[in-house]
């Protein structure tokens, strides 16, 4: 088990010359607006509030970095599917996204939040073929798996999986911030991707 010493928020950067100097391994976290990613992370690093919840989805426009255990590095983007971003915000944040996912050498693993309840939705899809493009191992986190009846897991999974294309040399985690349900899994799924061993 992951052991949480240090969790603190870094920087957030709108622009490539922003990025923090290459050092830790990094995961990227990504998932559209209100699919629970504040929660997971907030979970996954045992601190309330550090990913701030925010009462505006998809109001953040810049890769938020957060320093876990001087070992790595989380990097939170801004959800995505909200219509009330302006379009040449959509369009500048999708150039930064491009060049992060593509030329950031020290990118190990990408973080994809989908909600269990549901199908993925056409930028679940896109997000995940983006990043498969350029090579990228996924890591895909059904959140509030406690909201589905027992009986209906393995078919969401399947729908999920179908969806999205779901290479089968990716992760797939059932997670619950609620439940504390998948915190080890995905713990042993970014450690294996980011070559880091546990204390």
């Amino acid at each position: 088990m992951v052991k949480i010493k240090k969790a603190e928020y870094i920087l957030s950067a709108a622009w490539k010359s922003q990025w923090p100097e290459e050092s830790f391994p990094e995961m990227c976290l990504a998932g559209r607006s209100n699919v629970g990613k504040s929660s997971f992370i907030n979970a996954m690093l045992s601190r309330n509030g550090l990913a701030k919840v925010s009462s505006t989805p998809g109001k953040t426009r810049t890769l938020n970095f957060f320093n876990v255990n001087d070992a790595l590095y989380f990097v939170d983007v801004p959800g995505y599917g909200y219509a009330k971003v302006a379009n040449n915000v959509t369009k500048q944040f999708g150039k930064t996204m491009d060049e992060y996912i593509s030329e950031r050498q020290t990118l190990r693993g990408f973080i994809l939040l989908v909600d269990y309840r549901h199908k993925p939705t056409k930028d679940d899809v896109m997000m995940y073929e983006f990043v498969k493009h350029h090579g990228v191992p996924v890591i895909v986190v059904a959140t509030k798996e406690d909201k589905l009846k027992r009986n209906d897991l393995k078919k969401n999974e399947k729908l999920i999986k179908d969806t999205l294309h779901f290479d089968p040399s990716d992760t797939f985690i059932r997670f619950s911030s609620l439940k504390k349900k998948g915190i080890q899994e995905a713990w042993n799924a970014i450690y294996e991707l980011c070559d880091l061993d546990f204390e």
